[in-house]
């Protein structure tokens, strides 16, 4: 996504009748969102003299989320430049049958790509996740609140992801490829929605008075 923008200039063109930036950026934006809040919650425990058992480690962790929050940004933008491709796919002209078949072929191709920046998305949630939970389990409990929302968020990531593959492999041609991509990157949704609700519940326990 454009850095460049404002969070007024952006939320300004969501609310527009373009169609980028839509759903799978967004999407992609709350796993740089996630991301962002665990760096926070690994910064308020580096420098910590109550974690300095843990500070080697959540200096680590903190440096991989630099590294996925980059891989989000970067999908956010990808997103929109492969639904813009599918677009441009649909308006190829289609005057013979030559014509048709080669605008055929570009909506397929494109269609696809469109359906596989999602999955990326859904790959790096799951390179998230874990992360999260550690520094849940060894970070700054004070901040478990804020640790909480990185894991909601990225859950709405990768399901937001996997609605945005649902919804491109319906309009494939190859139904058996994209069932093939349907039932792997599926797999991988219903690992993070279980994992998530877990620690989503451990999260509230531990704050729960005593």
């Amino acid at each position: 996504m454009d850095l460049s923008k404002t969070v007024g200039n952006y939320l300004d063109e969501l609310s527009t009748n373009t169609p980028t930036p839509g759903g799978g950026n967004v999407a992609a934006l709350c796993g740089v969102l996630a991301s962002s809040l665990g760096m926070m919650v690994c910064n308020l425990t580096i420098g910590k003299k109550k974690f300095v058992e843990v500070e080697a480690e959540l200096i680590a962790m903190k440096n991989k989320l630099v590294g996925i929050k980059e891989k989000f940004r970067q999908l956010a933008q990808k997103d929109n430049e492969a639904f813009d491709k599918v677009m441009l796919a649909y308006k190829m002209v289609k005057d013979t049958e030559e014509h048709q078949t080669e605008r055929s072929n570009a909506i397929e191709d494109a269609t696809i790509n469109a359906a596989m920046v999602p999955a990326e998305v859904v790959t790096t949630g799951m390179e998230l996740l874990p992360l999260l939970e550690t520094i849940i389990q060894k970070g700054n409990q004070n901040s478990l609140s804020d640790a909480g929302v990185a894991v909601s968020l990225t859950k709405t990531a990768v399901e937001g992801a996997f609605l945005n593959i649902a919804i491109n492999c319906s309009s494939l041609s190859n139904q058996t490829f994209a069932n093939e991509i349907l039932i792997r990157e599926e797999m991988k949704y219903e690992e993070i929605k279980e994992r998530t609700a877990q620690i989503i519940s451990s999260i509230l326990k531990k704050m729960k008075p005593v």
